[in-house]
């Protein structure tokens, strides 16, 4: 995969991004709240899948190397593997389906917040499902920590990805979108 100079600085500076989204945080028990899936999702919507998963890949790599960029400041292997773990690998395949569904169908209100839900949801699955293997939790243990806390908010933050999103993107200068993929 060839990724050219623009694709790299976008990158970068989106994972810069995120990290700045992530610091805003609510904590509600095993898992916080945070702006993080948000942005995430926001970014693959506005770029693209290739530019919006490398970005998610600096995020978390960062991270990993001890820079204080996840929610909360968090930072290394023991973030990657404790209870907020899932929820950041998530990341990855998130941008992926968001990504590949967008250019699949037309760019509407409907379809991004549709799109954005399902991606948003696919986290909180890896997330639930990391619970349930790092914090030998039973499936409800981990659903009630990992899952329906966040369902609502999820959504939420869908609608505001559309609301967002639909308007930047039909202001883009033609010559961005086509750069943008």
């Amino acid at each position: 995969m060839k990724i050219s100079l623009k694709e790299q600085l976008l990158a970068a500076i989106f994972a810069a991004v995120i990290a700045v989204f992530s610091q805003i945080t609510i904590p509600i028990g095993l898992v916080p709240f945070s702006l993080q899936t948000f942005i995430v999702g926001l970014i693959v919507a506005l770029l693209n899948r290739k530019i919006g998963t490398i970005a998610i890949f600096i995020y978390l790599l960062l991270g990993l190397i001890g820079f204080p960029v996840f929610a909360g400041g968090g930072s290394g292997i023991a973030a990657l593997i404790g209870p907020t773990g899932g929820f950041l690998i998530g990341f990855l395949p998130m941008a992926w389906l968001i990504g590949t569904l967008l250019k699949k169908v037309p760019f509407t209100f409907f379809w991004t917040i549709a799109i954005e839900l399902s991606g948003f949801l696919l986290v909180l699955l890896f997330g639930t499902f990391w619970l349930k293997l790092i914090g030998q939790l039973t499936w409800p243990q981990s659903f009630a920590n990992g899952f329906y806390p966040f369902v609502l908010i999820e959504c939420l933050k869908a609608i505001s990805c559309g609301l967002i999103v639909i308007p930047i993107k039909n202001r883009l200068p033609q010559r961005i979108l086509t750069m943008l993929g």
